[in-house]
């Protein structure tokens, strides 16, 4: 009988509060060292994997931005053939920003990339950390009867759920489950076993070489309407410079303000070049440019319909798209269609 090859996992970590424990002189958080991983969890010798990690230096997740999206990916692509899976550990604050980009970044990606963190250091006595270190290593180990990896995406692992990344928002910043997915619905739900949705499940179309791209075009922005926004306002936002593209977070189905002014600056805007993506300010839901006359004055500007993409997923797409040196026609053209499972059209 042929012995069963032990998966081969990486865990990349990059900071947060997972990476914390307490000092035993000082009793103040500090940077946790994986290099003694095994010690500080020996849980995870009864997963019997083969687990190595690399450790970035740490920085609070607020600090997160595209350079360390690029490296994060760069690490994954180098050791693709390596390993089975792959968990990145990350705080919170930005998760959802991250995983949206990797899912970008990492091209016709065909492994799991689990990213986690937690809102307790590992070292406390009621870290929801180590639980979430520990789902995340057997979901990226997990496969199909075939032996093909269950998981062949990005997504975020938290306390009960698996979340597709490009699709998750954080919702509490004091609940264990942290993160939501309001427009897609779990890839599992994590009881006493780990039961995955597999109808949910991203499947690549065509079984092709991993695609790497970390250029990431930070010349874009969000703006946020409010009853009162004034045409001064408005004016002085869309013409920020060096601009490129603007997610417009509107209300309701992609609803603004229809007064001749407003529709005019955005209608300039976009004669400039400017990419101007709607999505709504509801957690739930999505953009329906046609359904009111409001959200129709916007289509007929020349903005983009989000459809029910995050702003997270909007935001760091419009980066990506700007980043392969497209045109605005042709970013605003690949912003109506599926990338990575990131919209639902």
């Amino acid at each position: 009988m042929t012995a069963r090859r032990k998966p081969r996992l990486l865990i990349i970590y990059t900071g947060g509060t997972i990476g914390m424990i307490e000092n035993p002189e000082t009793h103040a958080l500090q940077p946790f060292d994986f290099s003694h991983l095994i010690d500080n969890v020996p849980k995870i010798k009864m997963l019997d994997y083969h687990i190595d990690n690399i450790q970035f230096t740490p920085i609070d997740s607020s600090d997160m931005n595209p350079s360390g999206w690029a490296e994060i990916s760069n690490a994954i692509a180098s050791h693709y053939d390596e390993y089975d899976g792959f968990v990145v550990l990350h705080g919170t604050d930005t998760m959802a920003y991250t995983a949206s980009a990797l899912s970008f970044m990492l091209g016709n990606l065909h492994k799991p990339v689990i990213i986690t963190g937690s809102q307790l250091p590992i070292g406390e006595v009621r870290t929801d950390g180590e639980e979430n270190l520990i789902t995340a290593l057997q979901i990226a180990a997990a496969t199909t009867f075939d032996g093909s990896p269950m998981v062949q995406e990005v997504a975020i692992l938290f306390e009960n759920y698996l979340w597709r990344g490009n699709r998750s928002t954080k919702m509490s910043a004091d609940n264990f489950n942290a993160f939501k997915s309001n427009n897609y619905p779990q890839l599992a739900k994590i009881g006493l076993g780990i039961h995955f949705s597999e109808e949910a499940l991203w499947r690549p179309k065509a079984k092709t070489p991993l695609q790497l791209n970390t250029r990431m075009d930070s010349n874009v922005m969000f703006i946020e309407l409010y009853p009162g926004m004034t045409q001064q306002t408005l004016r002085y936002l869309l013409n920020a410079p060096g601009v490129k593209g603007i997610v417009l977070r509107t209300y309701g189905a992609g609803n603004a303000p229809t007064a001749g002014w407003f529709i005019e600056e955005i209608a300039q805007a976009v004669q400039r070049g400017v990419v101007i993506v709607n999505v709504t300010q509801c957690v739930n839901g999505g953009v329906h440019h046609r359904r009111y006359v409001a959200g129709d004055k916007l289509a007929n500007a020349g903005v983009i319909s989000g459809h029910d993409m995050t702003s997270e997923a909007a935001i760091t797409k419009l980066m990506y798209l700007f980043g392969l040196g497209l045109t605005p026609s042709a970013v605003a053209t690949r912003l109506n269609t599926d990338l990575c499972g990131e919209v639902t059209l």
